[in-house]
């Protein structure tokens, strides 16, 4: 699943409810759980993107095989770890490039 942008029950960070969300899959699944890491994807284009957002709109090179409909933000600073049966729909996928791209950005995330 790594690489994919998946549908999952994203729950809001205060854990008062949750909502059907794109997502997507950083790592393939783990355990015997089958848990995998996900980034929140939204619709909200920031004004002032952070470092480790991840702009996908439509003159970026993935887009059309994102399965997106709308300009998204991948924001690497909203991450969530679930069971893979939590997916409700694969939706596309990012190219290598945009996968390395997440992966170095997630790697200064952690190490700072």
């Amino acid at each position: 699943m790594k690489g994919k942008i998946v549908l999952i029950q994203f729950p809001f960070d205060d854990l008062s409810s949750s909502k059907v969300r794109p997502a997507y899959c950083l790592t393939r699944s783990i355990g015997s759980y089958q848990h995998i890491i996900f980034a929140l994807i939204t619709s909200r284009i920031p004004r002032t993107p952070l470092t480790t957002d991840i702009l996908l709109q439509p003159q970026h090179p993935d887009f059309s095989q994102s399965g997106l409909q709308k300009p998204s933000t991948i924001c690497l600073d909203h991450l969530i770890t679930l069971r893979q049966s939590m997916i409700r729909r694969e939706l596309g996928d990012l190219s290598l490039i945009t996968q390395t791209e997440i992966s170095t950005l997630l790697c200064q995330l952690l190490v700072h």
